[in-house]
């Protein structure tokens, strides 16, 4: 089991889009504390400069399939160009060769397919592009927490950061990890993404291209509820980095009257309700504690 299981390295990848990323801290994008609105911007960002780096969205060649639309040509013979849509059979008709099999074929290797069969008795030394003038509709299913749960439509080569784009945006209860389940030849794969290594990280390698029958699920958040003396009292996201006072800062700080020193969680251990007094603030968190900050009475 354990052999259909990838987790994908996060140490950013030292690429021209990493160094474009970095460049922005002046700004504030990368520095700000880890909210999930700040996450959804960093995504956003990150579509923007894919915009400039065509190639990083077009990392795998096309696989052809049933209800592609082709435009095949031949350098220097007109003739023998011809737009034709892949059967259900996987095959498409062309002139001289009739009946050619392209279905689940990458493009080059349908160029490669019917250069060799032009060059065995037909054109000495054939030339041929092959241009995908419409992508047949495929569909992938993402799940979890994203604001457009469901089926989604993948034109041409959509990655995963294009899909979660395409579906809403993620949710503010929207976790780090994403799992993707795939079927490749008739056994599952099962790859862990993490959203904070693409989107903090610029580790562009883990945004990778979703497949014909993918199926995504977004993971929900830990979540720290803090109250007492802070000046937003709330839930808020929480994951292993997090610490208290990460949380009291994303609870807008202390007040006036907040007893700094005595802060206390309370956590569920065993289902028994467990107190940690006057806890130091650089203390890590867990999903579902709450953070109690007292008044001070001095």
């Amino acid at each position: 089991m354990t052999s259909f299981f990838r987790q994908y390295d996060s140490t950013p990848d030292k690429t021209p889009p990493l160094q474009l990323m970095n460049k922005t801290k002046p700004l504030g994008i990368l520095l700000s504390p880890v909210t999930h609105t700040n996450l959804l911007q960093k995504i956003l960002l990150c579509l923007l400069m894919l915009s400039f780096f065509p190639s990083i969205t077009q990392a795998e060649d096309y696989i052809i399939g049933p209800g592609d639309v082709l435009k095949i040509s031949v350098y220097d013979h007109g003739d023998l160009e011809t737009t034709v849509r892949v059967t259900e059979n996987g095959h498409i008709v062309m002139p001289l060769l009739g009946q050619v099999k392209v279905g689940g074929m990458k493009t080059s290797d349908v160029s490669d397919q019917i250069s060799h069969l032009l060059a065995d008795g037909y054109i000495i030394n054939p030339q041929v592009n092959i241009f995908i003038k419409e992508f047949r509709s495929k569909k992938a299913v993402i799940l979890g927490q994203i604001n457009k749960p469901g089926i989604a439509e993948l034109r041409g080569s959509t990655t995963f950061l294009e899909l979660i784009s395409q579906s809403g945006g993620l949710k503010e209860t929207a976790g780090d990890a994403a799992t993707i389940k795939r079927t490749q030849d008739g056994k599952q794969e099962v790859i862990v993404l993490s959203i904070k290594s693409i989107v903090e990280g610029g580790d562009l390698s883990q945004n990778i291209l979703i497949r014909d029958g993918d199926t995504i699920y977004i993971s929900k958040t830990g979540m720290c509820y803090v109250t007492g003396e802070v000046n937003k009292p709330d839930a808020y996201p929480s994951d292993k980095e997090t610490t208290v006072l990460k949380l009291i800062t994303l609870a807008g700080g202390f007040t006036g009257k907040a007893s700094q020193s005595s802060v206390r969680i309370v956590r569920l251990v065993d289902n028994k309700k467990t107190v940690l007094k006057n806890v130091d603030l650089g203390t890590s968190v867990i999903a579902n504690d709450i953070i109690v900050v007292p008044e001070s009475f001095f």
